[in-house]
């Protein structure tokens, strides 16, 4: 019997709202930082499979929540393409050689960097309830595509998006291979027993609508009509953040079975322009999960209600901050499980 989350992702609408926030596993619970401060840095606990699954079912275990996503991150795809990879205290991701400076032919992929994730993924399985739906996931191309060009995040994706004008054959062929690295990434995700998958477009808001055509849809409708076609049963929750008025174009055409809703977007427009019955994940504003107070209750109720015609699983619009108090999840989960359709 699948649990709420999967159904809801699978088209039912159902009277209480499944829950799950990004970023549940992380740094605003003790014990993560506990975990982390003897394991070491965040990459290394990435590949310690039995902490990275430990991981991954802490906010199951304090909290409940209807999903648990896999403790990783985005950048393990260009890692296992060849890129070398560092988590720098202070400055976030570096990626090298950066594609600025070399081509994609120079990179030596390393595949086996891949296998203790799916390791982590199965761990976590057999620690799981049946009614806790197991989520894996993968960066879309072209947010991966940002850091491999740049070598790190950036404000405003210059580099990468210069490059996307001035040599489209060349960054069309970076797209293609992430793409295809992450089509066999995300299905070692789903034999090692994911049940849903989230594609994070995290950097979609920076491009022009032409432009969200080419490197957002395209390669993300080629993801999961593969993904489709090798597993029916596994729904895909595509979350372009940024996308804003494009979010229904998004929705329209790369065929994913649900779509995440970011929280500069009001829910009653989301509600309105996207596809009829089509699940929508989202879309509370993390900063006042952060603030709490009543303006928390009366903003949450007013996203249920928003999507009570539609499937809908509850979420923040991005990732939960790091100084979130644990009271104010504990009253976010009380609003979201006492209120019914």
């Amino acid at each position: 019997m699948p649990g709420p989350l999967l159904e809801t992702l699978k088209g039912a609408n159902l009277a209480r709202r499944p829950i799950w926030l990004m970023r549940q596993a992380g740094r605003y619970l003790p014990e993560y930082r506990a975990l982390r401060a003897e394991r070491g840095g965040f990459l290394a606990l990435v590949y310690d499979t039995d902490a990275a699954a430990e991981v991954t079912v802490q906010p199951i275990r304090r909290f409940g929540f209807d999903g648990a996503i896999l403790f990783s991150d985005i950048l393990i795809v260009p890692y296992a393409m060849g890129q070398d990879l560092q988590f720098l205290a202070g400055e976030g991701p570096h990626l090298s050689p950066r594609l600025i400076d070399a081509t994609l032919e120079s990179l030596t992929a390393v595949p086996e960097r891949l296998a203790p994730i799916y390791e982590t993924v199965a761990k976590v399985k057999a620690q799981l309830a049946p009614e806790t739906t197991l989520l894996g996931f993968a960066g879309s191309p072209w947010t991966v595509a940002t850091y491999m060009v740049a070598g790190e995040g950036s404000r405003d994706h210059h580099d990468t998006r210069a490059m996307a004008y001035r040599d489209p054959q060349a960054f069309q062929a970076i797209i293609d291979a992430v793409a295809d690295v992450t089509i066999e990434y995300l299905s070692g995700q789903v034999e090692a027993g994911a049940e849903g998958l989230q594609l994070f477009d995290s950097w979609s808001g920076s491009l022009a609508p032409a432009q969200f055509e080419r490197w957002v849809i395209a390669p993300n409708a080629k993801i999961a009509a593969e993904m489709q076609r090798r597993y029916p049963h596994v729904p895909i929750i595509g979350f372009p953040k940024g996308a804003g008025e494009k979010l229904a174009a998004y929705a329209r055409e790369t065929g994913v079975n649900a779509v995440g809703v970011d929280e500069t977007i009001d829910p009653l427009w989301a509600a309105r322009e996207l596809p009829a019955n089509m699940p929508v994940q989202g879309n509370l504003d993390p900063l006042l999960l952060l603030s709490g107070g009543a303006d928390l209750e009366t903003q949450t109720i007013r996203v249920l209600e928003a999507f009570a015609d539609r499937p809908h699983v509850f979420n923040l619009g991005h990732g939960i901050g790091q100084f979130t108090p644990l009271e104010h999840v504990e009253q976010l989960l009380k609003i979201v499980r006492n209120w019914s359709r």
